[in-house]
This record gives structure tokens, sequence and C-alpha cells, in this order.
């Protein structure tokens, strides 16, 4: 997932998917890129589970893109296990410290 983040145009349609849910012509046109080169950002998304795709009942042929909350909500988990675990180790590192300054 973070390997997927880590492109600044795929970072970008995650940002412009959190505020609802956007045709691929419509995320290539704000994000500046052409079609093609959309679709291959859209794709890597789509495989790393970021997104997910529907098709509209009245026209099949139009794809509407939406973020999967499922792995952003285990990212954040994850994110603050680690901060949770770093706090612990920096308030040890400090006991130690205080510890041999007497």
């Amino acid at each position: 997932m973070l390997q997927a983040l880590a492109e600044p145009t795929r970072l970008a349609v995650v940002q412009l998917l959190s505020s609802g849910p956007r045709r691929a012509g419509e995320l290539a046109q704000a994000a500046r890129v052409s079609s093609p080169a959309m679709s291959k950002h859209l794709r890597v998304l789509l495989e790393a589970g970021i997104v997910a795709d529907e098709r509209r009942a009245e026209d099949a042929r139009i794809r509407v893109f939406r973020l999967r909350p499922e792995p952003i909500v285990a990212l954040q988990a994850w994110l603050d296990q680690l901060q949770a675990e770093w706090g612990d180790q920096l308030r040890s590192f400090k006991r130690h410290v205080e510890r041999n300054e007497r």
C-alpha cells in the first residue's frame, strides 16, 4: 500500500477521492495526466486495494472510482501502534539519561 501511495500522482488521486467518488476522466483532468496514464495509476491503486470501481447501471461503460476505507483504517492503526512504540522507547531513553545524569 505504501509503495502505491509513494507515487505523487497516485497520492493526488487518493486525495481527490477523499472528497467523493469520481470518474477516471475527471481524475485525469484534475491530476493533469493523460487518460492512459491515469488508467495505469488506477490499476495500481485497485491492485493495492486502496480504491474500488463501480459501473453505473444506466451506462456500464462509465466506471466510478471511490476510496476503500479498510486499507486506510489499517494503515492508521499501524501508524498509531508505531507511534506508541516509539513513545515507549523515547520515554525509556529519557529515564535512562536522567538516571545517568545523577
